[in-house]
């Protein structure tokens, strides 16, 4: 038998209780839930060094668990030296366990690690229930061993969920322990 994350079951234990009691759903299936979390890292620099994009991949498949793949530009920018096709970045999208182990693992040791940390921003919703978070390194993730970092850079970590306002997704997101500042 598999041992379920930690996050997952609370959602099932306390987060519904909390939401359907906060926003008076009649039926558990309305209360809002994690979709996926998305991962990309777009690499500028990349256009002169190809390892670049290798490196951010190894280092993304680290960070996720799971392994990531490269994207690719969709048209040509002279000025920028790009050419259609070239790979420019990393992503990952994570669902299931892996989404929830991911998240713990942001909340508990990743983001406590970011300098002057006071909470994240709560500007990050789109307006339909999904919630970006830009971090400006990847090293403060444990996965990652500075001494063999390359180049700092940073990633965009979306949160994808089924909620249909953004005063909807904030409160799920604070039930699963996000610190947004006050």
């Amino acid at each position: 038998m598999e041992a379920t994350p930690r996050l997952k079951q609370k959602y099932q234990d306390e987060v519904i209780a909390k939401l359907r009691e906060e926003f008076a759903y009649k039926n558990v299936m309305e209360v809002p839930r994690l979709q996926k979390i998305c991962l990309s890292q777009g690499i500028g620099a990349a256009v002169a060094d190809k390892k670049m994009v290798e490196s951010a991949i190894e280092e993304m498949s680290n960070i996720a668990g799971q392994r990531a793949v490269s994207t690719k530009s969709k048209k040509d920018i002279s000025n920028f030296k790009l050419r259609k096709g070239m790979p420019i970045g990393a992503r990952v999208t994570l669902r299931g366990d892996r989404m929830y182990e991911f998240l713990d693992r942001l909340i508990v040791s990743s983001l406590a690690r970011i300098r002057d940390f006071r909470g994240i921003k709560e500007n990050g919703f789109d307006g339909s229930g999904n919630y970006t978070l830009g971090i400006t390194e990847q090293i403060i993730f444990p996965e990652i061993d500075i001494d063999k970092v390359s180049r700092i850079s940073g990633m965009d970590i979306t949160f994808v969920t089924t909620a249909n306002t953004d005063k909807e997704a904030k409160a799920l997101l604070r039930e699963f322990g996000l610190p947004f500042k006050k």
